[in-house]
């Protein structure tokens, strides 16, 4: 479930992003950009910003695991559950939030891609 509702987080936020630079892409468009390099080239910018948060979130949200249960320590948390880090989940967790955006990001660049120049600047 937790997984469900951050994919259509980042497709929110990707969706506003490349709605907001739909301007920008019809530029790109008209000075010889194919589909294929708008839909690559969005792609990639939320996998780039998908790999920097997940490379900020995950030592955070360890951080914060374990000041959390350290605190609340009081209450009997089993030892199970203040030593739940290994070290391959770091990392899947990673590729796996950066696949999230990706997919995120696969529907609203292939839209940008299909638009026009002459819609985008009617738009404007």
């Amino acid at each position: 479930m937790l997984t469900l509702v951050a994919s259509l987080g980042v497709l929110n936020t990707v969706l506003l992003n490349t709605r907001e630079r739909r301007r920008d892409l019809g530029m790109l468009k008209s000075i010889g950009m194919t589909p294929r390099q708008v839909v690559m080239m969005t792609v990639t910018s939320v996998a780039g910003r998908g790999g920097v948060g997940g490379l900020l979130g995950i030592p955070l949200g360890i951080v914060a695991h374990r000041l959390v249960v350290d605190h609340v320590g009081v209450v009997g948390f089993p030892a199970s559950m203040k030593d739940v880090w290994h070290a391959p989940q770091p990392a899947a967790m990673l590729l796996a939030g950066v696949a999230i955006a990706v997919l995120g990001a696969l529907v609203p660049a292939r839209s940008a891609a299909r638009t026009t120049v002459a819609s985008v600047l009617h738009t404007e």
